[in-house]
């Protein structure tokens, strides 16, 4: 099936081109490889080399240690994407940086225009911005700040709150912000692509005077979505000032304010009679909309805070990071097909498979919030041993307020909607779904300890956590031990086998239906053992991080009800064990060949629930296999010096869209997807011409199912030119 809104003789035109771009990778890269090291008579276009990614390969651990051990050292799985494959690729949100990362899944409602929808190792992960917690609203783990604001976008897997205190078993995601720098240099960027995709963009840093330098990042993007009569519009301000007050006394403010608008339907809510399931009227076309053009979101956000570092001696020094941020979103009209198709006589038969019932759903949420994380960090070498330790503590206190309000609305035809006025377009805010102030206090010690060749990994949190309703004033105290044993050995040439042991802890609100006990916390933990490669037994020139490891999760004390409003209503039964196999690898050969390499295989499982329907189920949106491969070449000389051609292929399976309950008996699942990218660009020193293409092929599937009205389609062709000057 192809998308009947993506034909026109100029997205062909880009798509020969792309597919032509790929094909001749495998004729031009075996002979530029062949040339590499001979002397060339022939002209060049360009004088000198151009190095466009030297950053492409990630080293630095800093988000899985909070201090710089290097990723070979750390005993556990970590996925750094750099600035450099941001660019490289032209990922343009979070969900598409994870598309070629092992154990990180995104997309599975599509491509979203407000948030970041990511799963990792099953689990839904916990947003970091500069290794302090985002202020994340109650049900959606985002707050959407533009990747471009971003340096890179860490992956920690597997149980983080050994560092953290509260996160889920899956893990965490860090973005680290751009940087000051002494050096003045930067880019302004214009992008142009499918569905009336524009972005301008820029990045400046630079001296102020011979102590102060500075960094201001801006973004404004206008698009519209693959659905019809939706458009989006944002405007990014991030600026950033380092002082170096003396040579061992830094201090760097960090800030950003975001603003978002959105108009009309941007997610799903299709009925599955039609996309998975035949429907006797035809396929529904990816583009339709049955939800409303007058549906609005709005979302204004910005944090402001510092990053503190001051060297007592060349073994002791002191890092201190804080952070105030302020988050408000709401939809005061969100009209969707949440109620799909009519059956009037609830015989399990649509009446006409064409007319859906459409509801209106507004919800307004303020998140306020106060991070800090101060620690010293020493290092010791006695008798032989090396330490590398981090003492600290870390305080959050986060403020939600959220309400919403649901009635009918319309009925819509689904294969020619008519978007009649609504009685009420807007139904305000009437309920109460959370008022809570959350405050966590947590001390943590970490000692990487090295004895030659060999390392061995030991963090210890415990964490104090209460949670008081502000309608009630009742209050929740929960307290607990988290920790992180692991250890690796790092042959010389570069093999470095590991072994970790982690735990992780979530707070729950309420009380058990049972018992009726309050909750205890959600507990988990992970085994995982595996092996890294980081090429320093390969020539000069090549550059690498390979990744290979196999994990055992398992987290209890799981509530079995599907929160709705909090405090939750059920039992705390439940127990989820996933287990699962990923390889990962990251690759630049000699500044010209870069290479992106990942597979996951998962198991996942819901061992026990009080809900006997649930057991035995795979969690939700948790493929079972998930494999990739991309490679950019670029020609360094020769007429075709500057030029840059590459080509990727994702494949994902199939997966579960919810789990299964007494209000939702059958269980539907997404369709399986393999996927073609290409790149065709050129460089110079000062200049960069690109053109990415994703999902060429424009291949048409449902990325999940959630229930009989709740499917999406996966995010369809994309194309996006970009011109960059840089200076």
């Amino acid at each position: 099936m192809v998308r009947n809104n993506r034909q026109s003789a100029q997205k062909a035109m880009f798509k020969a081109t792309l597919l032509g771009a790929a094909a001749s990778f495998s004729v031009f890269a075996p002979a530029a490889f062949a040339q590499e090291g001979e002397v060339e008579d022939s002209p060049s276009i360009q004088e000198t080399v151009i190095v466009i990614a030297p950053d492409y390969v990630p080293e630095d651990g800093g988000t899985a240690n909070k201090s710089n051990i290097p990723l070979i050292e750390t005993p556990q799985s970590v996925s750094v994407i750099t600035r450099d494959q941001i660019d490289l690729l032209a990922f343009i949100d979070a969900q598409q940086a994870v598309r070629y990362t092992s154990g990180a899944f995104g997309e599975n409602y599509g491509p979203d225009l407000r948030f970041d929808f990511l799963t990792v190792r099953g689990f839904t992960p916990k947003q970091y911005i500069d290794g302090l917690a985002a202020p994340v609203s109650t049900s959606i783990l985002s707050v959407g700040v533009d990747l471009y604001a971003f340096e890179s976008f860490d992956i920690l897997k597997g149980p983080a709150s050994a560092l953290y205190g509260s996160s889920p078993p899956g893990g965490l995601y860090n973005q680290i912000s751009r940087r000051p720098d002494s050096e003045f240099g930067g880019e302004v960027q214009a992008k142009y692509g499918s569905d009336n995709y524009m972005q301008v963009a820029g990045t400046v840093h630079g001296p102020l005077s011979d102590t102060v330098s500075y960094s201001l990042t801006g973004l404004y993007l206008d698009r519209e979505a693959e659905r019809d009569l939706v458009s989006a519009e944002r405007i990014l301000v991030a600026p950033a000032l380092t002082w170096e007050i003396t040579p061992d006394t830094i201090l760097t403010g960090l800030g950003y304010f975001q603003t978002d608008e959105v108009l009309g339907d941007t997610n799903g809510f299709l009925p599955v009679f039609g996309t998975l399931l035949p429907n006797p009227l035809g396929q529904i076309d990816p583009s339709t909309n049955v939800g409303d053009p007058n549906n609005r979101f709005e979302r204004d956000q910005w944090a402001v805070g510092y990053e503190f570092t001051h060297a007592f001696t060349d073994a002791v020094s002191f890092v201190s990071n804080l952070k105030v941020s302020d988050y408000d979103e709401a939809s005061p009209t969100s009209i969707y097909g949440g109620g799909g198709l009519v059956d009037a006589d609830f015989n399990g038969v649509p009446d006409d498979f064409r007319t859906v019932q459409q509801y209106n759903f507004s919800y307004a949420e303020t998140v306020k919030s106060v991070t800090t994380d101060n620690r010293f960090d020493v290092t010791l070498d006695s008798g032989g041993l090396t330490h590398e330790i981090i003492a600290g503590v870390d305080y959050r206190k986060v403020e939600n307020k959220a309400d919403f309000g649901f009635i009918f609305a319309n009925q819509i035809d689904l294969f020619n909607p008519v978007y009649a006025p609504q009685a009420i377009l807007e139904p305000g805010y009437p309920f109460a779904f959370n008022n809570q102030t959350l405050k966590q206090t947590g001390l943590y010690v970490q000692d990487h300890i090295g004895l030659g060749n060999l390392y061995l990994t030991l963090s210890g949190r415990q964490d104090w956590v209460t949670i008081e309703n502000n309608a009630t004033s009742a209050e929740t105290e929960q307290e607990k031990f988290t920790y992180r044993v692991g250890g690796n050995y790092i042959f010389d040439s570069g093999v470095a086998p590991y072994v970790s042991y982690a735990t992780s802890f979530e707070p729950v609100l309420g009380s058990d239906s049972v018992t009726l006990q309050e909750f205890e916390p959600s507990e988990g933990e992970q085994l995982e053992a595996g092996v890294k490669y980081d090429a320093r037994g390969l020539p000069d020139g090549y550059k690498l991080l390979l990744t290979a490891a196999a994990y055992q999760i398992k987290q209890k004390n799981v509530v079995s009800t599907s929160p709705s409003v909090t405090p939750v209503f059920g039992t705390q039964t439940g127990e989820v064990e996933v287990n699962g196999v990923e390889f990962e690898a990251v690759s630049r050969i000699n500044d010209k060949l870069s290479i992106n390499a990942s597979l996951s295989l998962t198991d996942s499982e819901v061992v026990a629930s009080s809900t006997a329907v649930e057991v035995g189920a795979e969690l939700p949106v948790t493929p079972e296999t998930k494999a990739s491969l991309f490679a950019d070449y670029t020609f360094s000389d020769g007429m075709f010096a500057g030029f840059g051609i590459g080509a990727g292929v994702r494949y994902t399976s199939e997966s579960q869209g919810s789990l299964p309950g007494p209000f939702n008996p059958v269980v539907f699942t997404g369709e399986d997807s393999t996927l073609f990218d290409a790149i065709i660009r050129y460089d110079t020193a000062e200049w960069r011409f690109a053109l990415n293409g994703s999902n060429l092929l424009d291949e048409v599937y449902v990325a999940r199912c959630s229930g009989p009205a709740g499917c999406t389609y996966g995010a369809g062709q994309q194309i996006i030119a970009t011109v960059t000057r840089k200076f």
